[in-house]
């Protein structure tokens, strides 16, 4: 099942909804589907069905939180001189981050070095709060693409990562959930204006999405919607205003960005689809 979010491109101003999407068609939903999540249940439908052309496409979840992994592939962590972690590395992002494909990441004027961070995201299903590993992913929606847009510079003076990973659109995911997927060794890609700069396969994960999942739910409740981003491959680097950035991961599709400037306190140059 490909589960997506959208608005309609001639429709009113903020109007959006939820769908599933067959052979380049959306079948309108009533809700979030992760909200009925039971194994398998049918879904209500919610009027005729729509030509993907006709629509923009819009993040595919709507997260009370955003939850990643910091340093869970190994050869990430040495590019940047650091050690892997002990136990899996968890920030947050807020959800004033999240957008979705071919909306604008906006460079803010605060920072001089902007990263792109290609990762395989998970939407949680049901509520999970102390589960085993061996069952965290029964918790599981679906999977997604993201990308963990970062202020390296930032990172590095403010020690902690709030700012550095919480802006307003460092969170782009998309172009669909994808509820029936088999993440194991799936291949991570990350292009800049069509070169490729990330590839690497999600088998080599420090720390496994049922321990990863299981670690969290130790010590946060886990709501259904919530997104959580598994961590970067190597080859991170730097982007500027008017380049492209596009994260593909086998079988989940691609998700595509510009970046745009900043130009100032309020205002963003071009069009963010904020």
């Amino acid at each position: 099942m490909r589960v997506v979010r959208y608005r309609i491109r001639q429709g009113s101003p903020g109007s959006s909804g939820w769908g599933l999407l067959r052979e380049e068609r959306i079948y309108p939903l009533e809700r979030a589907p992760y909200l009925v999540f039971d194994g398998g249940a049918a879904l209500p439908g919610a009027g005729a069905s729509l030509p993907l052309a006709e629509v923009q496409l819009l993040a595919p979840v709507e997260p009370s939180k955003i939850v990643c992994v910091g340093r869970n592939y190994a050869e990430h962590a040495a590019e940047l001189g650091n050690a892997v972690p002990g136990e899996p590395m968890i920030f947050l992002k807020p959800p004033s981050a999240l957008i979705g494909p071919d909306q604008a990441v906006v460079y803010p004027a605060l920072s001089e070095r902007l990263d792109h961070e290609g990762e395989l995201a998970v939407v949680i299903g049901r509520r999970c709060r102390n589960v085993t590993e061996a069952a965290a992913l029964h918790h599981v929606f679906g999977y997604t693409v993201a990308n963990d847009v970062t202020a390296r510079d930032l990172q590095k003076k403010d020690g902690q990562w709030a700012r550095a990973k919480g802006f307003d659109t460092f969170a782009p995911v998309g172009p669909w959930i994808e509820t029936d997927y088999d993440p194991a060794d799936r291949l991570v890609r990350c292009w800049v204006n069509g070169e490729l700069r990330q590839e690497g396969t999600t088998a080599l994960m420090v720390y496994s999405i049922s321990r990863v999942i299981a670690h969290i739910a130790r010590f946060m409740t886990l709501e259904a919607g919530d997104l959580i981003l598994t961590g970067t491959p190597s080859g991170v680097g730097p982007v500027q205003p008017g380049d492209l950035m596009t994260v593909a991961i086998d079988g989940l599709g691609q998700l595509s960005n510009p970046v745009v400037a900043e130009s100032s306190i309020g205002g963003f140059e071009g069009e963010t689809n904020l």
